[in-house]
């Protein structure tokens, strides 16, 4: 059914990192709730779970090294601007994104619910167009190596959505970053099939509900 965009409520406990809004950046990307069940946060002075992967610098890394993250941060916290709605007992949120844009919003989705306790191993990051610049980066030394991460699945893992070989996780980010009508029909409905507690599609809302609309 239709995603329509709610109206941004202020959310004084959605936790994240504050940062000066990057250069040329005009506004910041909406940022979602976290999901229902996450593992709670460790307690105070506990060791922080593994990083997430990220963009590689301008010098990749050594074979086996995680690439410095990719996350580019926006303003302060942001209200998200998202629809929830249980669909077979998942939740569904919408952030709203241009498609150049909708890899960075992504990034802020997963950064969100690392913050809030999820545990890296339970996110799935999925596009439509070009790959995550972290799934290049680690396909660059071959898909042995790259599918041996997905499948010890203890971090976040970025693939293409139409990937066949993906299992499923708690959660799955989608960035509609390219890719036509046809590329988003097909990979939303996969995509919350993987999900097993929340889906969050990052990307424009109008092409996003014209897409589900065709396909209803």
């Amino acid at each position: 059914m239709p995603l329509i965009p709610e109206e941004p409520q202020i959310h004084e406990s959605v936790p994240g990192p504050r940062a000066t809004p990057a250069a040329g950046r005009t506004a910041p990307t909406p940022r979602p709730v976290p999901g229902p069940g996450p593992r709670p946060a460790p307690p105070r002075g506990a060791p922080a779970s593994s990083a997430r992967p990220g963009k590689p610098g301008p010098a990749a890394p050594p074979r086996g090294s995680v690439p410095a993250p990719p996350a580019q941060r926006t303003g302060s916290p942001q209200p998200p601007a998202a629809t929830a709605e249980a669909v077979v007992g998942t939740q569904l949120q919408l952030i709203p994104a241009p498609a150049d844009g909708a890899v960075d919003a992504a990034d802020e989705a997963v950064d969100l619910l690392l913050d809030s306790g999820r545990a890296p191993g339970e996110v799935l990051v999925l596009t439509t167009g070009e790959n995550h610049p972290w799934a290049a980066h680690e396909l660059s030394f071959g898909e042995g190596s790259y599918w041996a991460q997905h499948d010890a699945g203890d971090d976040v893992f970025y693939a293409d959505a139409g990937a066949e070989r993906l299992g499923g996780r708690p959660v799955v980010v989608v960035a509609v970053n390219g890719g036509d009508d046809a590329v988003t029909a097909r990979a939303l409905p996969a995509a919350m099939a993987r999900a097993g507690a929340l889906l969050i599609v990052c990307g424009d809302p109008e092409r996003i509900n014209a897409v589900l609309g065709a396909n209803a």
